[in-house]
């Protein structure tokens, strides 16, 4: 039962402190709160919960403030994250759901996750050596160069234009590539890029030797959509929300935006969220590996289509945030993102 009644009043203080920005102290938690116990034994728990490193006094204050061991506690035993309004789900629905491709959508996001949380919004694009194809259209471009277009289930798009020595605009040609269309498709839709370009691979011998050089340089050009450098890159919407809680850092913000122009490091914290469908990862404070954002909190969670997860997406923001409400709006706007790829 004390434990139980601990555990209330770390909740008390983590939702007080949240809220004002200001050290919590008995009085205060006996006023807001209606905990069913004597102002001593209200002190003598908080004694306690200083004592096992969840709340600290920061200054001479009678007030307390969580740690991060305290705002972990407070994540661990949240019971549910609590769903949006049906008004809120309506709104990202509606805003997302006007996106015209990939980029708009990916822009739409950080932007709506940016003002829902008040915080930084990360976004990785779909990665493609996570996705599945889609589709690839072969399309003549003159009569020695042919465009070779790659559709993934994530909506991306990756083009090459390879130079051919026949004559694309022959009627013998239209059936070449009309059957290479049709075989390139069987063996590749549906599989992961990796597995489909190691599936093409043999391609080249199921046709006559005077069209396998043609094969040969349009399966390379898929397999040079795996290793584009631009696939791994993610999009950030919101950095001046830092501004507003520019208090929350010990000493400036200046670290946590360094951390943030490096998108190599925010592709790794987002390429370490494996925690499937629906579910939705807290790193809190000295938790995050990067020495820039151990202020911080990180919450995200992963993207896809169906089942295959194909990127990240979440919000960086102070340790003092409202958990439950940034960890709902990160999963329903994931959510809506994966259907609309989906779609």
């Amino acid at each position: 039962m004390s434990e139980e009644r601990r555990l209330a009043v770390l909740r008390a203080i983590v939702q007080d402190y949240v809220q004002t920005s200001e050290p919590v102290g008995s009085k205060a938690l006996l006023e807001r709160h209606h905990l069913g116990v004597s102002a001593a034994t209200v002190r003598n728990d908080m004694a306690v919960l200083e004592e096992e490193g969840l709340i600290a006094a920061p200054h001479t204050s009678a007030g307390r403030v969580p740690t991060d061991a305290g705002y972990r506690l407070f994540v661990d035993r949240l019971s549910a994250v609590k769903p949006l309004s049906a008004a809120e789900r309506a709104a990202i629905a509606q805003f997302l759901e006007g996106a015209v491709d990939l980029d708009d959508v990916v822009d739409r996001t950080v932007r709506l996750l940016a003002s829902l949380t008040r915080q930084v919004a990360v976004m990785q694009y779909p990665s493609l050596t996570r996705s599945s194809v889609r589709h690839v259209e072969l399309v003549p471009l003159a009569p020695n160069r042919l465009m070779v277009v790659l559709i993934v289930n994530t909506g991306r798009v990756e083009q090459r234009v390879i130079e051919s020595s026949h004559d694309l605009a022959s009627a013998d040609s239209e059936a070449l590539l009309a059957r290479l269309r049709s075989k390139v498709n069987a063996v590749a839709v549906g599989h992961r890029l990796v597995d489909a370009s190691a599936a093409l691979q043999s391609l080249p011998e199921e046709f006559e030797p005077a069209a396998r050089d043609l094969v040969r340089a349009i399966v390379r050009s898929l397999d040079d959509a795996l290793v584009e450098e631009r696939e791994e890159r993610v999009v950030l919407a919101g950095t001046a929300n830092l501004a507003r809680v520019g208090t929350d850092f010990p000493l400036s913000i200046g670290p946590v935006l360094e951390a943030l122009e490096q998108h190599v490091v925010l592709l790794k914290l987002l390429g370490a969220t494996h925690v499937g469908a629906d579910a939705v990862a807290v790193r809190i404070g000295h938790e995050n590996p990067y020495a820039g954002l151990q202020t911080t909190s990180v919450v995200s969670t992963e993207y896809g289509t169906g089942s295959d997860l194909v990127a990240g997406l979440g919000v960086v923001g102070p340790t003092r945030m409202d958990y439950p409400t940034t960890m709902a709006s990160v999963r329903a706007v994931a959510a809506y993102v994966s259907r609309i790829l989906a779609q």
